[in-house]
């Protein structure tokens, strides 16, 4: 019976010795392993700062293009015939004043070297001088004179301008619009209302980086009634033009920035 209790405490001993001799062979594994790992999460902090990934975004923002603006301008001009002929019209012995705001806008690319733009323009003022009376074909029955004032707007136009964003660039320009009078000009048999169509030649010359002068050195200014009544007699005239243009946005100083 001793022998058997003897035995059983032996056991027993045994038993607590390779649990102890397990649970501390696990401790130590476990401590190496965790000595083992620090040098790698040292290094890789060492390869990847914190400061580096706060600074890295999380969506990369996009980039944009600038966008480019047509080149466009506004042009504030006057003009003053100098003579009448007949290609149109049978009207003479008249003068023709006018003043408006023009818009050019590079629209339709380029021709033949040069920029084909859009134009518009709005003429607030034109004052036709004339004699007082006329008869149906724009003859003059009187030597007395009147002034006959109008508006026009032409909203359609082309002009080809050469050596764009030079010192001097020639152009040549078409608009056609209605011209409204106050009262029915050259006879009393005509119409208020007219459709107009300009045509010139001239010249910008740059002041400076925002400023053109503008030259019309030649152009012909026509309206008539179209024949909306019987009686059309109509006008042309030449006239010479100058204006002051601004840029809004133009070659050279797209080339400057």
């Amino acid at each position: 019976m001793r022998d058997r209790r003897c035995g059983f405490l032996y056991a027993l001993a045994c038993g607590r010795r390779c649990v102890g001799l397990t649970s501390g062979l696990a401790l130590l594994g476990g401590l190496v392993a965790i000595w083992l790992a620090l040098p790698t999460a040292a290094s890789a902090q060492d390869a990847f700062p914190a400061s580096s990934i706060l600074a890295t975004p999380l969506i990369a923002p996009t980039e944009h293009p600038a966008k480019s603006h047509a080149e466009s301008e506004i042009t504030v001009e006057g003009l003053v015939s100098y003579g009448n002929y007949h290609i149109f019209a049978s009207g003479e012995n008249c003068k023709l004043y006018d003043a408006g705001i023009e818009y050019d806008r590079h629209t339709w690319g380029h021709l033949l070297g040069s920029r084909v733009d859009w134009v518009a323009e709005i003429q607030p003022m034109v004052l036709l001088n004339q004699p007082k009376e006329m008869d149906i074909w724009g003859n003059t029955l009187t030597a007395a004179r009147k002034t006959v004032p109008g508006i026009e707007i032409a909203p359609i136009g082309i002009r080809w301008l050469w050596r764009d964003g030079k010192a001097i660039k020639p152009y040549m320009m078409a608009k056609g619009g209605v011209l409204v009078f106050a009262q029915k000009p050259l006879s009393n048999k005509t119409t208020y209302e007219n459709l107009t169509l300009q045509s010139s030649i001239g010249l910008e010359v740059r002041i400076n980086e925002r400023f053109d002068l503008r030259l019309g050195l030649f152009g012909d200014y026509h309206f008539s009634d179209a024949f909306i009544v019987p009686v059309n007699p109509g006008l042309d005239v030449m006239n010479a033009t100058m204006g002051l243009t601004y840029h809004l946005h133009s070659k050279r100083q797209s080339d400057a920035h």
